[in-house]
């Protein structure tokens, strides 16, 4: 064997596992695991997990908060203002530059995989092709599928159907849309059928940002629901957002949920945006803005999480922290049930794998020798404590490290040093 993680927990809790890896793959998962490789690494009773995995996020705008200005209203009208600004101004060298280094803040923090929107309605495709650059050049260790994303409609944006068709031709990944952003609640509906038939045809996956929005009306999911169904797309289409489930009554938010159950489909909430971004024309009481989680995974909906932006026109923080992105939909969603905490880190790994279709993805026999090795003992301490990665492991080479983080007290009568780790009040 070339790699064994040797004595560590696995997320579906069993404790003191070896997991060994040999010419990229994992080849045992078991306790006392008899064999040897050059390099071994003592997990010491802490969490291996597989990579962590962003399922909504927007690469093309990454890391260009304050250019030209920042968003002080905080809305996300505010926001597709300041990047219809900033599009014209970005170069080819621009996009490449800052979306390599955001992917080495990615594998520093475990995230090996991540779905990103590039908009699609800039008229010479610039962040397109650069993120199509991206993507060959970090293929080795990091996973990239990229969205056409119509940022300023499908219809409404007068390059918007031939810039989809060019972008997919590319090579891009996936059919995108923004229903909710065309002129009108039919045009909405219309782009929605139009682009599922896209992805039909071409034997695509769907990704649409659906309901962006308070507006408990905007009810374009249940169109995307419904051809989904129609066009036999079921497990391939994905409801991003869905903020205006958030606002909606309680009796059509159930037989939309019911729709979606009947049609597969993926959802995918982002917890920090949507906090950030929704109820900002509220005075009190605030709505929170993300989508119903707990109900949703209650009906058996597999239900991802994503960041969404980083330092970006529509938000200035995160860090490329997937555990960060849990602990917010904990808390925003009243997820604080044991089983519910557990769901939320699925929801940063094994749902959105899921969603994203990554093969050989998860810590079992024949699997990709993937795997993160976290300062924590399980799931619910890792969303608790948003630890340090202390081994990123990729293809069974580590790629990245860090050393265990420890507090030293200089007080008084007292232990000097600090594990966060301990319940206890030795």
């Amino acid at each position: 064997m070339d790699l064994i993680l040797r004595g560590g927990n696995l997320p579906d809790g069993r404790k003191n596992v070896d997991i060994g890896i040999e010419a990229g793959r994992i080849t045992a998962v078991e306790a006392n695991l008899q064999a040897s490789a050059p390099q071994e690494i003592d997990c010491a009773s802490r969490l291996m997990t597989p990579p962590f995995v962003d399922a909504h996020f927007h690469m093309d705008s990454t890391l260009t908060a304050g250019r030209p200005r920042h968003n002080d209203s905080g809305t996300l009208l505010e926001g597709i203002a300041l990047w219809e600004e900033l599009k014209p101004t970005l170069t080819f060298d621009d996009y490449v530059a800052r979306a390599l280094r955001y992917c080495d803040w990615a594998v520093g923090r475990g995230l090996l995989a991540i779905r990103s929107h590039v908009d699609t309605t800039d008229p010479n495709l610039t962040g397109v092709k650069a993120l199509l650059e991206v993507r060959e050049r970090i293929k080795d260790y990091l996973d990239l599928q990229l969205v056409a994303f119509p940022q300023d409609g499908y219809l409404r944006s007068p390059i918007g159907k031939s810039n989809m068709t060019e972008a997919l031709d590319m090579g891009v990944d996936v059919v995108g849309g923004i229903p909710h952003f065309e002129r009108t609640q039919g045009d909405g509906a219309e782009s929605v059928r139009a682009l599922c038939e896209i992805a039909a045809e071409r034997g695509l996956p769907v990704d649409m940002h659906c309901d962006e929005t308070d507006d408990p009306t905007s009810r374009h999911v249940e169109t995307l629901a419904a051809e989904t169904i129609r066009l036999g797309l079921r497990g391939r289409v994905a409801g991003s957002h869905l903020t205006s489930m958030h606002s909606m009554d309680n009796y059509y938010a159930g037989k939309l949920i019911d729709l979606m159950a009947e049609a597969d489909l993926h959802v995918v909430a982002n917890p920090t945006a949507n906090m950030l971004l929704m109820g900002r024309h509220d005075t009190y009481p605030k709505r929170r803005g993300m989508t119903r989680v707990p109900e949703l995974m209650a009906a058996g909906i597999d239900v991802s999480l994503g960041q969404d932006s980083v330092m970006d026109p529509w938000g200035p923080l995160n860090a490329a922290d997937m555990l960060d992105v849990a602990h917010m939909a904990v808390h925003a969603g009243h997820l604080s049930g044991r089983e519910q905490i557990l769901a939320c880190f699925k929801s940063v790994t094994e749902y959105p794998a899921r969603l994203l279709s990554l093969e050989g993805y998860g810590l079992k026999p024949g699997c990709n020798g993937d795997a993160v090795v976290l300062q924590a003992a399980d799931p619910v301490e890792a969303i608790r404590l948003r630890p340090s990665r202390l081994y990123v492991i990729r293809r069974g080479k580590v790629v990245a490290r860090s050393e265990p983080t420890e507090v030293l007290l200089d007080l008084p009568d007292r232990p000097n040093s600090i594990d966060y780790t301990r319940a206890g009040g030795e």
